[in-house]
Order: structure tokens, then C-alpha cells, then sequence
């Protein structure tokens, strides 16, 4: 592991141990709703101040932009992007799917991951030219060639729906009828680094954040996935709606989804 995504390791790894001293105590914890259906927890906070502590100090140049405290430090060349913890509602629900996501990008590309599912302890992870990996064995996305082989995640965060649920409930309809199986987890970033370990055939979602999907955008590609916006284009980190698939399942959901697109930006 490069040294950089030896550093993000260490923080998500702190974030983790915080997130699961926490779980016998649930019924206790302080939670907010910063939208509607849109929680957050003092665990939240406190997981995002130790990344963000780790990361600071070992590099203190470096921009950091999290889910709850947003742009903490800024900087033109490095800047990190963390979801202390993905998957919230899991969490507070007692549902065990969640993770740790960190991603470090360098201008606009990305060049680290790190996804890390505490709860199992696995780590996914990748570094751009290196290959992803799970756990330190190198991992590939899945070779089905055909939708009615495979098994999609998806879902719909909460701010979107009021936009966008007529047009998500389309394409669900749609990929229910053909895929073998379409699964809702609840983790966005969980549900890509799947995708990257080819325990799932694609993945897709609407108006999703930097923070939920920049680590494993690098961990699908360096798997020899695709990822790409509803368009198959690469806007997909300004729109947040997001394909993430093999190759060839990859192309077969777009085909699928753009009869469905609300407007031409995708």
C-alpha cells in the first residue's frame, strides 16, 4: 500500500473503532436531522474530527472536505474527501452496513482510497496505477456480459427524491424486469467498493455527494471498472448521478437508463 493510503488507512481505521464503541449505546447518542430524513450523530462528528486530526498532521498543506464539517483546510493541489460514515441510517437503525470512506485527489484526479467496513473488517482500497484491493489481495469487477445476469445495487438519497423519484422509480421498474436482482443497502460507498470486488454487477443512483462516492469511483476504476454519469460521461462528480459497473454491464446500463433522463445533462 502506498504510503498515502497507508496514512488514510490508519484515520479510517480510528474512525472505526469510534463508530463501534459506540453501537451498544444507540438509544444514546445525539441525533440531528439536517434534512429531511437526513441524520446525523455525534459519532458522525466524532469519527470526521479523528480523520481529520490524523490527516492534518501528517500533512498540514493538505485541503480536507468532509460530509459534516465541509471544507476544514483548503489547498490548490491535495485535498482530501471523507465520509467519516457512510451508511447513517443503517447505523442509528442498528442495521450493520456502513463504512469509512476516504479519498485523496491531487487537482482533479484521484489518486488514493480507502473504504473501510469496520463491522467486517474489510478493507478496500486502491491507489491510481496500482490496482484495487480488499483486505490486500488484489480484486477485479465482476464478467457478466448481460443485465439478465446481474445483480445491481442502487438507491435514492432523501434530498432527491422530490426531484428525481418519478424518474428513479422508471429506471427501478425497468432494471427489475431484466436483471437477475437489484439490491438497496443503504451505503453508496459500500455499494461501489461491491462493485469493485464483483460481488455486484453495477451500480447506480441519483444526486449523490462528492464525499459518497469519490473513493470508490478510484477503487471501480482501478478494478477494471467503469464509472461514469447517466450520460456515460465523466460529470458524474458535479451531477452525483453515478454508473458504476464492469465494462460491458456498464454500457448496458446506460442504453437502459437514458430513455429515462430527466434533462440532458444527465
Amino acid at each position: 500500500m502506498q504510503p498515502m493510503a497507508n496514512i488514510a488507512l490508519r484515520a479510517a481505521r480510528q474512525a472505526g473503532q469510534i463508530i463501534l464503541r459506540a453501537m451498544d449505546r444507540l438509544d444514546k447518542l445525539t441525533v440531528e436531522e439536517k434534512a429531511n430524513n437526513d441524520f446525523v450523530s455525534n459519532v458522525d462528528r466524532e469519527a470526521e474530527a479523528a480523520i481529520v486530526e490524523i490527516l492534518h498532521k501528517t500533512y498540514p498543506t493538505h485541503g480536507i472536505l468532509g460530509e459534516e464539517q465541509g471544507s476544514s483546510y483548503t489547498s490548490d493541489e491535495y485535498t482530501w474527501i471523507i465520509d467519516p460514515l457512510d451508511g447513517t441510517t443503517n447505523y442509528l437503525q442498528g442495521i450493520p452496513h456502513f463504512c469509512v470512506s476516504i479519498a485523496l485527489q491531487k487537482g482533479r484526479q484521484l489518486e488514493h482510497a480507502v473504504i473501510f467496513d469496520p463491522l467486517r473488517n474489510e478493507v478496500f482500497s486502491a491507489s491510481r496505477g496500482h490496482g484495487a484491493q480488499l483486505n490486500d489481495k488484489r480484486i477485479r469487477v465482476s464478467q457478466r456480459t448481460r443485465l439478465q445476469e446481474a445483480v445491481l445495487g442502487t438507491g435514492i438519497p432523501p434530498g432527491a427524491v422530490p426531484l428525481h423519484l418519478d424518474a428513479y422509480m422508471a429506471m427501478l421498474k425497468d432494471f427489475t424486469r431484466v436483471c437477475r436482482a437489484i439490491r438497496r443497502a443503504g451505503s453508496a460507498a459500500l455499494d461501489l467498493a461491491y462493485v469493485a470486488a464483483g460481488r455486484t454487477d453495477g451500480f447506480w443512483e441519483f444526486a449523490l455527494q462528492p464525499w459518497d462516492i469519490a473513493a470508490g469511483t478510484l477503487i471501480v476504476r482501478e478494478a477494471g471498472g467503469f464509472v461514469g454519469d447517466f450520460n456515460g460521461g465523466d460529470d458524474f462528480m458535479r451531477t452525483g448521478n453515478i454508473i458504476a459497473a464492469n465494462p460491458k454491464c456498464f454500457r448496458l446500463m446506460v442504453q437502459q437508463i437514458r430513455p429515462h433522463l430527466e434533462s440532458p445533462a444527465g
